[in-house]
């Protein structure tokens, strides 16, 4: 249940109940101990601190893998997704793959070969641009690693083609996410200015890499190497003050007036979901910091409760100290 802000004078444990009470908590959890709903009120704070500085609309999921817990801001209202939404395409993309191992014939393969053709391109094609058409030759994975990483649009709607846009749709729908939709190709003018935006919710694209992460889409081993793709280095926000090496299988999005990134930090000892979006921005750097700064805030709660003890003892490795 989302906090209402109006709430603000409420005791702090009836607070902090409101704000982790969820009945997607995995059965068998522990609840949290007061110490530790200390450390996400705080953290609750300063992403309130962060949404009253941004001049626009700001959304945030957090979830812990590991305990169930959610931290939630305007978790259910819709949002564009920009390039965020090629998620779900990849996600489509694997599920074919998946059907097709298993024998169903007419489905997308990893493997499958395409040929470039100039007519398949689209402004912000940063890779497939600069191809030859006619000669270069790819695979359905390589398209889909050329869109996660430098979010080429031209990749991204010949895989559409290839999955079939009301496939995607399908697949959200199937898992309950009926804000989730793929409505239109990307660079489809068109298309958004008849009203017809990729949309999302925070709270949906937190539930749809929850059912990846559990493997309720796409089993093992596929499973491993969608996140190996979607965890493709690229320029995003989640990922900017985080320490490298850390495993972020995200997705940003962009648009004028529109910042987003959704995606899983493999942390280890406690991975999490972050899913942020931005809306009506005054200035779309405020909204890239805003994902930074919730990024870097999240992380720091999660980097202390990966490391300590339900107390909150931490025991460094080089530190055998038993005072």
């Amino acid at each position: 249940m989302e906090l209402d802000r109006r709430n603000a004078t409420m005791p702090r444990l009836v607070l902090a109940l409101l704000l982790f009470t969820s009945a997607g908590v995995n059965a068998g959890t522990s609840p949290l101990g007061d110490k530790q709903l200390v450390l996400w009120e705080r953290l609750h704070a300063t992403l309130g601190g962060i949404e009253q500085q941004l001049d626009g609309v700001l959304g945030v999921a957090i979830l812990d893998l590991t305990t169930g817990q959610q931290l939630l801001i305007h978790p259910d209202e819709v949002f564009p997704q920009a390039s965020s939404i090629k998620i779900a395409v990849l996600a489509e993309l694997y599920h074919q793959a998946e059907q097709a191992a298993a024998g169903t014939p007419s489905k997308a393969k990893l493997t499958d070969p395409y040929v470039v053709r100039t007519s398949d391109l689209v402004p912000d094609s940063s890779i497939m641009g600069g191809l030859t058409p006619g000669v270069t030759t790819l695979t359905n994975r390589d398209l889909a690693t050329i869109m996660v990483s430098v979010s080429d649009n031209s990749a991204t709607n010949v895989l559409i083609d290839r999955v079939g846009m009301d496939n995607v749709v399908s697949l959200t729908q199937r898992m309950g996410l009926t804000h989730t939709q793929l409505r239109r190709k990307m660079m489809d003018l068109k298309a958004a200015a008849e009203g017809r935006e990729n949309i999302s919710t925070p709270r949906e694209m937190m539930q749809l890499l929850e059912h990846l992460y559990r493997g309720k889409v796409i089993a093992p081993p596929l499973i491993e190497d969608f996140f190996t793709v979607l965890a493709t280095p690229k320029a995003s926000w989640i990922p900017r003050d985080l320490p490298e090496g850390l495993k972020i299988a995200n997705k940003p999005g962009e648009l004028e007036g529109v910042r987003n990134d959704s995606g899983i930090v493999f942390l280890r000892n406690r991975p999490y979901i972050l899913c942020v979006m931005t809306t009506y921005l005054a200035s779309e750097r405020a909204g890239e910091d805003a994902i930074t700064h919730i990024s870097a805030a999240t992380y720091s709660l999660f980097d202390r409760l990966s490391r300590a003890s339900d107390l909150g003892r931490v025991i460094s490795p080089s530190n055998g100290s038993q005072h």
